[in-house]
């Protein structure tokens, strides 16, 4: 591939609304080079996301329900005004059970944000409904772009329109496609605290030099480092998770006897996947009148044999 080739890449056609097999609208962006991603604006939901060569980095369940209002089980869910069950409202919030719409005309990101990238931008606004459960009037918008060299971003920026503060807590709840859990390390989290969901939140130290798994994992580690890496030994390629506003990394694999448990999971699905979350859960962000929090997730797919020196420098520049 000439490099020569984004100059003249035509980015209005890189940008396509189709509809999901519920009717429901979604984008599909490309790349000059062949990598996709879809959206749906059901949720504002990544639901897909593929490499130049097509293949798929995002795990989707067999069993997944595809039918609004729930969130569909797989890619990647956006959590919001609250992760996992650490408050009053439905697990992971309500605005990945919401039809969102397109921003035609969002304010500006920072001007590198749409250099060379294929992006589309979408907003939810608090309504009438949501107002019942979790009184505050909010703008979200989420950009979702896909650059030249493949990699996906989300940006999101949540706006309060209200005349009192409120707080929050968020995830990106990021469904990997593995090809086996127990040939999975994540580096970026050894030495780190962390709360364990399966111990009622207490409070540990991470004791291995790297994460590996081999039974049921469901944890929130704290002020994680803005670049982790979650090698795939098989597939020889590591996904590089850099963050930003977002200080926490949930990391979830429900192992066997959950997984048959789950009606929307397949039985050995948790074999293939891996959720690792850009989030904020320890400290919920707390926004007043007209302020504004960003919080972004940028995806790379590498090679497993450029990591570990290459990560060594990149921890003192995000990116």
């Amino acid at each position: 591939m000439g490099h020569h080739s984004a100059s003249v890449w035509d980015f209005s056609v890189a940008t396509e609304i189709t509809k999901d097999w519920n009717g429901i609208d979604q984008i599909v962006l490309r790349n000059p080079q062949g990598a996709s991603a879809r959206v749906s604006l059901h949720g504002a939901q990544v639901t897909s996301w593929r490499n130049e060569q097509g293949q798929e980095l995002l795990f989707t369940s067999s069993k997944a329900i595809f039918k609004a209002p729930k969130a569909m089980r797989g890619g990647i869910p956006i959590c919001f005004p609250q992760f996992g069950n650490c408050g009053s409202l439905d697990l992971h919030g309500f605005v990945r059970n919401k039809m969102w719409a397109i921003d035609d005309n969002p304010p500006p990101l920072p001007a590198n944000d749409s250099a060379s990238k294929t992006f589309v931008d979408l907003i939810l606004r608090s309504s009438d409904e949501n107002m019942k459960c979790w009184p505050h009037s909010f703008e979200f918008r989420l950009r979702v772009s896909l650059a030249t060299d493949g990699d996906l971003c989300l940006t999101s920026r949540v706006r309060n329109i209200n005349g009192k503060s409120f707080s929050f807590s968020f995830a990106y709840h990021t469904y990997l496609l593995v090809s086996d859990i127990s040939e999975i390390r994540i580096e970026g989290l050894e030495t780190l605290d962390y709360l364990d969901n399966l111990s009622h939140k207490e409070r540990f130290t991470e004791q291995g030099d790297a994460i590996t798994f081999e039974s049921e994992v469901d944890r929130v580690y704290l002020s994680a480092p803005n670049i982790i890496a979650v090698l795939d030994h098989e597939r020889k390629r590591t996904f590089l998770i850099r963050k930003e506003g977002l200080p926490d990394v949930a990391v979830w694999n429900p192992w066997e006897k959950k997984s048959k448990a789950m009606t929307d999971f397949g039985d050995d699905e948790y074999k293939h996947m891996l959720c690792v979350d850009g989030a904020v859960v320890e400290k919920p962000v707390n926004l007043k009148p007209g302020e504004e929090w960003t919080g972004r997730l940028q995806i790379s797919v590498v090679p497993s044999s450029f990591c570990s020196e290459r990560l060594g420098l990149e921890r003192t520049g995000l990116f």
